[in-house]
C-alpha cells in the first residue's frame, strides 16, 4: 500500500542529511562564484603599468620582447637584456646572456 502525499512529510534522517548538504554545497558554489568575480573585477579595474612613448636602442639592436618593472624597464634584444630606468630613460644596465642551443 501507498502512503498518501499528506504521510510523506517526514523524511528518512539519510534523506535530510542529503538535502542539508546539496544545500551547503549550493551556498558555498555561490560564495565561491561571488568571490572569484568580485577578484576578477578588481584585479582588472586596477592601476596598470605605463609603457614609455619612444625607447632609444644602441644601434644595430633590435627589440625582441619588453618587460616593465617597478621603476624600470627592460628590452630583450637577441642575446642580451637592455635595462633602462623608467622615470630618466637612461640605460642602467646590459646583460650578456650566454645560452645553449
Amino acid at each position: 500500500m501507498t502512503k498518501a502525499p499528506e504521510d510523506m512529510d517526514e523524511l528518512p534522517p539519510v534523506a535530510v542529511f542529503l538535502k542539508r548538504l546539496v544545500l551547503a554545497m549550493a551556498v558555498v558554489m555561490i560564495a565561491g562564484f561571488v568571490v572569484l568575480i568580485v577578484t576578477l573585477v578588481t584585479r582588472l579595474n586596477g592601476p596598470s603599468l605605463s609603457m614609455p612613448d619612444s625607447i632609444t636602442l644602441p644601434d644595430g639592436v633590435e627589440a625582441t620582447s619588453y618587460t616593465v618593472g617597478n621603476g624600470w624597464y627592460a628590452v630583450v634584444a637577441g642575446d642580451e637584456i637592455l635595462v633602462f630606468n623608467a622615470t630618466t630613460g637612461a640605460m642602467t644596465q646590459r646583460v650578456q646572456i650566454d645560452y645553449q642551443q
